[in-house]
Parts: structure tokens; sequence; C-alpha cells
């Protein structure tokens, strides 16, 4: 069965109710979990250096502060539950593609994540991480709804 699943949490409702539910089957299955953040990278998107109104450093200090909120909650939740539990966050533009790195990386066996139900031409301009992953990666992945 599942010994080790990797949950990806973006801090929204939908992904904190996976993650709810990823530590419970991890629990009765007894499998450790790993949580894990993406952070996106820094851009400059101004052409005019003195109107930038946030430093590299300001964003990078951000997105940690949110990358360990979030994760957090995965780490809350698994002590509550006795799971074994290990977090990480990871900087990358493209979300799915630290995701299943960071499966691959850990020897996580499953991944597990939300689904934020987009659908129609709505879902294909958003560009769905879930979706990507599961065209993507070779390993399994459950998605919650």
């Amino acid at each position: 069965m599942f010994k080790h699943l990797l949950l990806p949490t973006d801090g929204s409702a939908a992904s904190e109710a996976a993650i709810r539910q990823s530590i419970l089957f991890a629990k009765e299955t007894g499998a450790t979990v790993t949580g894990v953040h993406v952070i996106p990278e820094y851009h400059v998107f101004s052409r005019n250096l003195l109107t930038l109104t946030e430093t590299k450093e300001q964003f990078d200090k951000e997105g940690i502060a949110q990358a360990d909120k979030f994760l957090e909650a995965i780490t809350q939740a698994a002590q509550e539950a006795g799971v074994p539990c290990d977090t990480e966050y990871v900087v990358n533009d493209h979300p799915y593609e630290a995701i299943i790195k960071m499966a691959e990386d850990k020897g996580c066996d499953m991944i597990t994540m939300a689904s934020h139900g987009r659908k129609g031409v709505r879902g294909i301009f958003a560009g769905s991480e879930t979706q990507k992953v599961l065209t993507h990666s070779n390993k399994p992945v459950l998605v919650f709804r």
C-alpha cells in the first residue's frame, strides 16, 4: 500500500480540506507525509526600475512566511493525528513540475492534492496545476474535491 504521501498546498480552503483527508488516509494506512508549498520565482515586471515597489528580498521574505504558514497547517494536522510529517518549500514558476520532482526526490509513492473544480474555458485558461500533475506524473495521484 501507500507508505509516503506528498501533500502539496496553496493555502486555499480546498487545499486545507485535502490535507485533512490526506492526513486521515495516512493515519489509516500507516503512511508518512511530506507537505510542500511552491513559491513562484521573483520577476521584475517594470522597465523603469525606479517604480519597483517590492524588492527580491521582500518578495522572498513574504513568500517564505506564507509557505511557513501553509506548511504549519500540515505539521499541526499530522501531529494531532500522530502521523510522521516533514515539510518543505521550493521555488519554481511551474508548481506541477516542482510537485512531481519533490515526490520523486522524497520517495513518495502517491501525491494527494485538491482540485479547485474549474471547468470549461476558465479551467483551460487557469491552467489547473492538479490537471498538470495528473497528466505528467508517473505516480498515483489522489484528487480531493
